[in-house]
């Protein structure tokens, strides 16, 4: 006799198994929630580090959680979801003192539901930086946005927060390659992340954008096929189209607000609660067991909101489940979106050099750092990431989110998130980790310094550098430290990801489901996976 008994069971308490049990209760389902940690959030959590006052976020750190329908759906910023909308989006800072600033060309109106307005002012001063490195640039980024805001936005939209079609049926992203006047071009379909930032692009400044923005964005490295998916994701932000957001609180207020809703609808939360093995009575699962051998009966369905790994071999068992789906299951790569993440305690904000070629320099949520080489970062990059674990030439991505939300740091003081691209954890021992992490502390400082001579450390007062290695043992969805639980290739998206037969959401286990990052449409919070999964279910 189980010890409990529930209509439906979400395994893993992530923001995408918080996204589907609210959906799950409020469909007049008793819901619980098991998790094995000792708070819910996942990845999309907050802690106090790295000194006391001071609140980082451990690992999702850029987001735009009012873009998903639960955001309105569940009252989100009624549960406390705040966020705040700088007039600027996106920037990157190169070595030679010139910078490249965005300015959010769709503003937020009315943050309590997300609703965006085009500015175009905003989208003009943008394309007026552009052209300051090439007028032919910025003529193509006007042509984009005009693309965008006629049909990409909404086919984008739609794509994420749909299932995948069928084979065979072209889903909203595929068929704008068929409309010459507003589509896509069709090649790009196909075109590396560098094929792309050329054929679109002359300066070396754009190049070096797109090619870095498609890495922040789903790992996918220069010689990878994004895919229209990741193409327009990727454009967007690299010429900030979208606004760019601070949740106020970091973003742990995003699991918080789900929780809150969550509960507040009747749901039930367990925390210390690993699930170990899924109960299956004739092809159809029954429940599940704990790690303290209770069992808890799902009258109706159960959802993992784990990685594809541990859903089919684990939860289920390769006695369930057919050769083929467990070797391609195996066979998922994780290679791609391994991150090194640090978070920077400073007694002042950098005073970019660049600031003398724009003076709204360094005041981006979304802001990069590297050199003025697009021939680097497509080439010489990766592979000094591979032999060395990180490149000898850092391009940052940085956010110094206690600009706008003052609960980040004491008073006068200020916390910088960081993120550069690393090895898979597999790649070194414990030991040389641990001299990477060294290494990488050391290095940013360094080469900070000299695009902002005030980044030295003497304006560091802490530190904390989480490598890939340390990130597999904390997050169990993340193997190799890869945030992105399966890399986002071409051949691991859409109909096809995590694997064909599981693209779905559904498991070979009748009533069993999955709703992680590992289905589509893949890595970054707020990304449809749980709302297709519901739709599905």
């Amino acid at each position: 006799m189980a010890d409990k008994s529930y209509d439906a069971i979400v395994i893993g308490g992530g923001h995408h198994g918080l996204i589907m049990a609210c959906y799950l209760q409020k469909a007049g389902m008793r819901t619980a929630i098991l998790e094995r940690e000792a708070k819910l959030g996942g990845a999309v959590t907050s802690e106090e580090g790295p000194l006391p006052g001071f609140l980082l976020n451990e690992c999702a750190h850029w987001t735009r959680f009012y873009s998903h329908p639960a955001y309105s759906d569940f009252d989100l910023r009624e549960k406390g979801l705040e966020y705040v909308f700088p007039e600027q989006s996106e920037a990157m800072v190169f070595d030679n003192d010139t910078c490249l600033v965005g300015y959010s060309a769709l503003r937020v109106v009315d943050p309590i539901t997300g609703r965006a307005e085009f500015s175009k002012e905003n989208a003009q001063k943008t394309l007026n930086e552009i052209a300051r490195f090439s007028r032919n640039d910025a003529n193509t980024a006007e042509e984009l946005l005009r693309r965008y805001l006629a049909k990409w936005r909404d086919a984008f939209r739609k794509y994420r927060f749909s299932p995948p079609t069928p084979w065979g049926e072209k889903n909203e992203l595929e068929k704008l390659c068929d409309d010459p006047k507003d589509g896509i071009d069709p090649v790009y379909h196909y075109m590396t992340s560098q094929q792309i930032a050329y054929d679109l692009f002359e300066s070396e400044e754009l190049r070096t954008l797109f090619m870095r923005g498609a890495l922040t964005s789903t790992g996918c490295a220069p010689d990878d096929v994004l895919g229209p998916y990741i193409f327009v994701h990727t454009i967007g932000l690299v010429l900030s189209w979208e606004s760019a957001a601070i949740a106020i609180g970091g973003s742990q207020s995003i699991s918080n607000a789900l929780q809150k809703a969550f509960t507040e609808m009747g749901g039930e939360c367990f925390t210390n609660s690993e699930v170990v093995k899924l109960l299956i009575e004739d092809g159809r699962t029954k429940g599940v067991r704990l790690k303290n051998g209770s069992e808890i009966e799902a009258k109706e369905l159960v959802v993992s909101d784990l990685s594809a790994f541990q859903t089919i071999c684990q939860l289920i068992g390769e006695d369930y489940v057919s050769p083929k789906i467990t070797r391609r299951v195996k066979n998922i790569r994780y290679n791609r979106h391994n991150i090194i993440w640090a978070n920077f305690a400073v007694h002042e904000l950098p005073k970019y050099k660049a600031a003398c070629f724009n003076s709204d320099c360094g005041l981006q949520p979304r802001l990069y750092i590297g050199p003025r080489n697009a021939d680097y970062l497509a080439t010489r990059y990766g592979a000094e990431i591979l032999v060395n674990g990180i490149a000898d030439r850092l391009f940052l991505f940085s956010a110094a989110d206690s600009v706008w939300d003052k609960s980040r740091a004491p008073e006068g003081k200020h916390i910088i998130g960081v993120e550069e691209f690393a090895a898979p954890a597999r790649f070194f021992t414990p030991g040389e980790w641990e001299q990477i992490r060294g290494e990488f502390a050391t290095s940013i400082v360094e080469q900070w310094g000299t695009y902002a001579p005030n980044m030295n450390r003497d304006n560091v007062i802490a530190s904390r550098v989480v490598t890939p290695y340390d990130r597999q043992f904390r997050h169990v969805n993340m193997p190799e430290g890869s945030i992105a639980c399966g890399d986002m290739l071409l051949s691991q998206q859409d109909r096809f990801r995590p694997i064909p037969e599981l693209s779905n959401y559904r498991t070979p286990i009748q009533n069993f489901y999955l709703c992680s990052s590992a289905a589509h449409s893949g890595v970054g919070t707020g990304r449809g996976s749980a709302l297709c999964c519901y739709q599905t279910i």
